[in-house]
């Protein structure tokens, strides 16, 4: 698998997009995950050992789609169909609730520990919080889609999933793909400074995610999941 990124935290990118592709379930399917040092183009490849049967499984998966070229966007374009990709997407239960106030903050915060958007003003966010808005991993890319995988796959690699009682908050836009990441992770709540797609609220309503749009100033939108904000 090929992915445009931006450089940093590779084991984490990696590790959060086997986990979004369903290749492993969890931090026991990685035998390792490092940077080849066998090739010509160091820095750039990832070695991967998985263990038996994450391996068997990977051939099956492989086997049941195209192989295309992944991109720092949206992952839809490797699938069969969108049912591909919803395909085994959990419904969560969380009890989680956590204030208004505490969503509003959340843009502030992720703006603060943005130190490669400071430099370029190029890059996505994406950001990992407690439910009392504490800030447990942070990454930037590109794509939001792999600061998603970045953020998920450290913690991954932390034997921290599932991330019941946590807020996933992005920088663009809320697509499909990032609700589904966060259902796999076991994320009750995801928001984001701007809007979700139709698909993305969607899936959301499926899997039992609170999705939440639009985090501006003392203001956002409630898309999915209601319950889990307190007004």
């Amino acid at each position: 698998m090929v992915t445009m990124r931006t450089p940093g935290a590779d084991p984490d990118l990696g590790a959060g997009l086997l986990l979004a592709e369903r290749v492993i379930q969890g931090r026991a399917d990685l035998r390792s995950i490092r940077h080849c040092t066998n090739t010509v183009d160091v820095g750039n490849v990832l070695d991967v050992m998985l263990t038996g049967e994450a391996a068997t499984r990977a051939e099956g998966l492989l086997a049941a789609r195209r192989l295309v070229t992944a991109t720092s966007a949206c992952g839809v374009c490797g699938r069969r169909s969108i049912d591909d990709l919803m395909q085994g997407v959990p419904r969560l239960g969380s009890h989680m609730r956590v204030p208004g106030a505490l969503i509003t903050g959340l843009p502030g915060h992720l703006r603060a520990a943005q130190q490669g958007f400071e430099k370029t003003g190029g890059l996505h966010a994406a950001g990992l919080f407690d439910s009392a808005g504490g800030m447990i991993a942070v990454a930037e890319d590109v794509g939001r889609h792999n600061a998603v995988d970045k953020v998920i796959g450290s913690q991954l690699m932390a034997a921290a999933l599932p991330l019941d009682g946590h807020i996933l908050f992005v920088s663009g836009r809320t697509s499909f793909e990032i609700v589904q990441k966060a259902a796999i992770a076991g994320v009750p709540i995801v928001a984001a400074v701007s809007a979700p797609s139709s698909l993305a609220i969607d899936l959301a309503a499926d899997a039992g995610i609170t999705l939440i749009g639009f985090v501006r100033g003392d203001s956002f939108n409630v898309y999915t999941g209601f319950e889990r904000v307190e007004l």
